[in-house]
């Protein structure tokens, strides 16, 4: 066999082996990280709950996300382990905020410019019609008496007036 038709393998066995010693190289970052959780350290979990750190044992961790408030997880589902400062800003606010970037709301309310009822389209009933006359609503209600008796009962059609 020629080098040319063995490149490719080559080649694909290289990439395999990359990619796994890079994820392998982020197992153990991530592991190491999770041995350095002391309590009383700020962490966020991969379910994006940011507690703190109070009890670590072998495979557990005792978070308190409240105060009075003790949750147990594992200790695969911490996905970061923060900083004091970073942890005071994000949970508690402290901190300086960039004043100078625009503050996002939280609805889309307060990006309309007026505060009107938008108008859909849809017309209301007019429930407030004027009556009709005594005459009227007797030749109308003999003509629906008439249409009734002309449908069927079970609202189907009989498929002939339908089908081409």
């Amino acid at each position: 066999m020629s080098l040319v038709t063995l490149l490719p393998f080559i080649v694909l066995i290289g990439a395999m082996f990359l990619m796994t010693r890079s994820a392998k190289k982020k197992q153990q970052q991530a592991a190491h990280m999770r041995d350095q959780m002391q309590p009383g350290t700020g962490v966020r979990t991969i379910g994006g709950l940011y507690a703190t750190v109070k009890e670590v044992n072998d495979d557990t961790v005792l978070l308190e996300a409240a105060p009075g408030v003790h949750l147990i997880f594992a200790k695969n589902s911490i996905g970061a382990v923060l900083a004091d400062e970073e942890y005071n800003r994000i949970v508690h606010g402290d901190g300086d905020l960039k004043g100078d970037s625009p503050i996002v709301p939280d609805d889309a309310s307060s990006l309309t410019a007026d505060d009107a009822k938008i108008d859909l389209g849809k017309k209301p009933e007019a429930d407030d019609a004027p009556a009709a006359d005594a005459d009227d609503a007797s030749d109308d209600a003999e003509t629906k008496d008439a249409d009734v008796e002309d449908a069927p009962k079970d609202g189907k059609s009989n498929g002939d007036t339908e089908a081409k």
